[in-house]
């Protein structure tokens, strides 16, 4: 049987695209592999070459002159913002408003881009074109889309025909909704001293291993296997900078309202489970920019100072920068898609900085507007629903439960399922109380 992300065949060609865009050397071994693969076709591959080739892979180190891109803490927040922020004056009724606006924000985002997540752009634009529903202003649907050309973008396996418009009773199981409600069991039952061993083990306790993907998926398989936390996002992971922590973010800054430095160095001790590098500083970047919703309402400032809880030489701070360095407020909306498909269209679909630029750029061209926002990041492909998700969890802890639109959140009819143990068919009220109560403890 094989499993999704697991065989080491598929995992190689990520491995040397990894390693290459870490600054290594890997044109002699990418060579050697194309020959391994015309010799026996890939999925004949002996497994003791398979083996040994991932070993060879495991030796290369970056070029000297390679950006330093650290994944240590004390490497990473050497750099924070010196002093501390102004504490959040948000009364409770008003705190308790915005986590709610964070939670239903969240799912909207994510079920708008869930049925065509893994579609290309050009994909979602002839799907919707061909029903007249581009550009989107609404939840997808399938009414009037011919038959021919959803066999050859089908909705996305994972719950995608439950999303569409017509078919909506609730939030839908999704991973991009599981994790924040992971990470409010964490905070539960281990406190916001919490560790990294605390993360691993409430996934091992609540979390299917078919629920998780990517770098979570390998990581699973890792910690299994008896690999502890220090070496559990390491080996033989290539997903070690896509999107899957980024995608954890949004707890550790409700969690921290108003706090960007607790709400990083909480979103880099669960990060670090399954990323390195760009990948953690996707999660530390957004759970900054979170708790930086409950005190900001200037989008361009949040996001640059959210920015300064990233390596500044990194490629992540990079992306952020040419998106801020953009007259994003005054551009048409696929103009500035063109641009970042155009400067970051080389990284994998999931890659955190592909998508953390896309999303940055949707938050800045919304000027203050749930709809905008939200519609305009899965407009803009790549990673829909995760997208979606960041996208209006952001905006919904800004703006609050109260001042979303009900076009968006009424369809969700107050429920959320879970294939996570213990949070199946919750209502979002209890989950934004349960983060509350988090929320104001010290």
């Amino acid at each position: 049987m094989k499993i999704s992300w697991l065989d080491l065949k598929d995992r190689v060609g990520y491995e040397l695209t990894q390693l290459k865009e870490e600054g290594c050397d890997v044109s002699a071994l990418n060579e050697k592999w194309e020959h391994i693969k015309s010799g026996f076709g890939l999925g004949e591959i002996p497994t003791e070459i398979v083996e040994n080739f991932y070993k060879e892979l495991s030796l290369l180190t970056p070029a000297a002159g390679s950006r330093k891109e650290p994944s240590g803490w004390e490497e990473i927040r050497v750099a924070f913002p010196a002093s501390k922020y102004p504490k959040h004056n948000l009364s409770s009724a008003e705190l308790e408003n915005r986590i709610l606006g964070g939670w239903l924000g969240r799912s909207a985002g994510c079920l708008l881009g869930k049925p065509i997540e893994k579609t290309p752009r050009n994909g979602i634009i002839e799907l919707l074109s061909s029903n007249n529903t581009w550009p989107i202003t609404d939840y997808i649907t399938g009414k009037g889309i011919p038959d021919e050309l959803l066999k050859k973008y089908p909705w996305n396996k994972h719950s995608g025909k439950e999303s569409l418009k017509e078919n909506i009773e609730c939030m839908t199981e999704d991973d991009d909704m599981n994790y924040p409600m992971l990470n409010l069991s964490v905070l539960e039952k281990y406190g916001k001293a919490f560790s990294t061993s605390s993360v691993a083990q409430t996934w091992m306790e609540l979390l299917p291993v078919l629920s998780t993907f990517t770098a979570e998926r390998v990581t699973y398989l890792n910690l299994l296997n008896g690999l502890g936390t220090e070496k559990a996002s390491s080996v033989r992971n290539p997903y070690r900078e896509w999107i899957g922590a980024q995608i954890r973010a949004d707890l550790w800054g409700w969690a921290a309202p108003g706090d960007p430095h607790t709400a990083a160095d909480s979103a880099w001790r669960d990060a670090r489970l399954s990323h390195s590098a760009n990948g953690i500083y996707g999660e530390v970047f957004f759970a900054a920019a979170l708790a930086l919703s409950f005190t900001y309402n200037d989008m361009r400032s949040l996001i640059t100072e959210a920015l300064r809880f990233v390596p500044a030489n990194s490629r992540f701070a990079a992306a952020i920068n040419y998106v801020l360095s953009l007259e994003i407020e005054n551009e048409a909306w696929d103009s500035t898609v063109d641009l970042l498909y155009g400067k970051f269209g080389d990284y994998h679909w999931v890659h955190t900085i592909n998508n953390a630029a896309l999303v940055s750029a949707a938050l800045l061209s919304a000027k203050g507007d749930y709809e905008t926002a939200v519609c305009n990041v899965v407009m803009g492909g790549w990673d829909t629903d995760s997208n979606g998700a960041t996208t209006g969890s952001i905006m919904g802890t800004m703006l609050g439960a109260d001042s979303l639109p009900a076009k968006w959140i009424k369809p969700l009819n107050n429920r959320i399922r879970s294939s996570m143990k213990g949070f199946d068919n919750l209502s979002f009220d209890i989950l934004a109380k349960r983060t509350f109560n988090i929320a104001i403890t010290t």
